[in-house]
């Protein structure tokens, strides 16, 4: 048996909140729409399976509950800031190769958008 997918499941009543930050903000496409479950991601792309546990989310800040890596941080916290989300940590240059900052949605999850660094 292999996994094939992991998904996180946020609880809200609020599906226009969820709209605003992970598809207009983040950029993320339209994956389902059932009304009382929305999925959003990648289309046509393969992502890597991956779940992690953590005593804390590195250089003293707090676990996150999700991680985004994306292709540009610095425009993905240029977003995240005119669109009035409250930044958290960073952005930091993070000493095991990531450039990062934290970011509450709307929901209140702390969310670690980061891009390594080449």
């Amino acid at each position: 048996m292999k996994v094939k997918r992991i998904v996180a499941n946020i609880a809200t009543t609020d599906m226009v909140a969820g709209q605003r930050f992970y598809r207009e903000v983040l950029g993320l496409d339209l994956l389902m729409d059932h009304g009382w479950i929305v999925t959003y991601g990648t289309e046509g792309q393969m992502m890597q399976v991956q779940i992690s546990t953590a005593s804390e989310g590195g250089s003293g800040t707090p676990v996150p509950d999700l991680s985004i890596e994306v292709d540009d941080v610095d425009e993905a916290y240029a977003r995240c800031v005119q669109a009035g989300h409250g930044i958290e940590y960073g952005p930091a240059d993070e000493p095991w190769g990531v450039r990062r900052f934290y970011v509450r949605d709307p929901f209140g999850k702390l969310v670690n958008v980061l891009a390594h660094r080449h």
